[in-house]
């Protein structure tokens, strides 16, 4: 595995956990990098920082808090899976809840180049080729 291209994404999802996703994707994806949501409300694919950065403001407006912890990483060809666990609280509220996804990044010199999110670890295991 490229221990590299992990220290890079444990790195992003410490900043993504303070909820400062404009760094995350300023600092460590490509100017025209994309991310792909298989579900929710932003599901679809968006190119370019600025519109992934939409799509996640979109969400992320809606919490007053929303942490992210990756649990496992798996290395498959050029890409890395992330079984990623998140803890959210609604705004206005004091209650929490949690789940766990699945996310495969893949890297262009040291960089993310694009993020595919399923709603599932096995969902995203099986895109991957690979079982939890």
């Amino acid at each position: 595995m490229s221990q590299e291209n992990v220290e890079i994404l444990r790195r992003m999802y410490e900043v993504a956990s303070r909820g400062d996703w404009d760094s995350v994707f300023r600092e460590y994806a490509h100017r025209d990098c994309e991310a792909r949501f298989e579900a929710g409300p932003q599901a679809g694919t968006h190119r370019g920082r600025e519109a992934i950065l939409a799509a996640i403001s979109d969400v992320t407006a809606g919490f007053d808090a929303w942490s992210v912890e990756p649990e496992e990483f798996f290395e498959t060809e050029d890409r890395i899976v992330v079984i990623v666990r998140h803890r959210l609280r609604p705004k206005g509220t004091d209650g929490e809840f949690e789940y766990r996804n699945g996310q495969i990044w893949t890297f262009r010199d040291g960089m993310i180049q694009s993020l595919l999110q399923y709603p599932s670890p096995e969902e995203a295991l099986e895109s991957a080729g690979l079982r939890e």
